[in-house]
């Protein structure tokens, strides 16, 4: 098999540096800023050093934009799921893995506040639609199923995953402020009540 053209391989590599370029402007602005989205694709172009289109281009529109970004932050967390030592990682004992999971992603969520919240508020199907929710929840119901005597898994799963919307935990750790620590607590006092149910 030959290799392609050269000029095929500069425009992919130049394509790849725009993109990380592009997500590295963005998780810098969303970090920084007060009122996400109020972000507009122009700043961002602006602040990767690329035009619009490229931006178009690369990942849709500004909804793919921000998934692309989440998905990036969200990486480190999805490998410690997959592979990691317990409490997080596969092998844990349910009634010790379930509240693991959720305070990952709690703790991700109070991390990443701007772009969770902006995520799950870009688009009119809502964050159940999002892959990331459906892996949450095929993760946590697959787990949840280990539980002897616990009721329909499936709901279980939306129950506990619903504590974790950005939405929510804007509202508690912004307007409420409540302390990450005390959020953390009580999660984990509800996800062991509801494992120790099905126990």
């Amino acid at each position: 098999m030959t290799p392609p053209p050269e000029p095929e391989r500069r425009t992919r590599k130049d394509a790849a540096r725009n993109r990380q370029a592009v997500l590295e402007a963005a998780d810098a602005l969303f970090a920084r800023s007060e009122s996400p989205e109020e972000l507009t694709m122009a700043d961002i172009a602006a602040a990767a050093g690329v035009g619009k289109g490229t931006l178009f281009r690369a990942f849709g529109d500004r909804a793919g934009l921000l998934r692309a970004l989440y998905e990036a932050r969200l990486e480190p967390v999805r490998e410690a799921v997959a592979a990691g030592p317990p409490p997080l990682g596969p092998g844990t004992p349910p009634h010790e893995r379930v509240p693991a999971l959720l305070d990952a992603l709690l703790c991700f969520k109070l991390d990443n506040r701007p772009l969770a919240l902006a995520l799950e508020e870009t688009g009119s199907s809502g964050p159940y639609q999002a892959a990331h929710y459906e892996g949450w929840h095929d993760l946590l119901r697959s787990v949840l199923e280990q539980v002897p005597g616990l009721a329909d898994p499936g709901f279980t799963a939306h129950a506990l995953l619903a504590a974790t919307r950005a939405d929510l935990v804007e509202r508690l750790a912004g307007r409420d402020g409540v302390p990450r620590e005390r959020l953390r607590a009580q999660l984990a006092a509800y996800a062991g009540r509801v494992v120790g149910a099905g126990r």
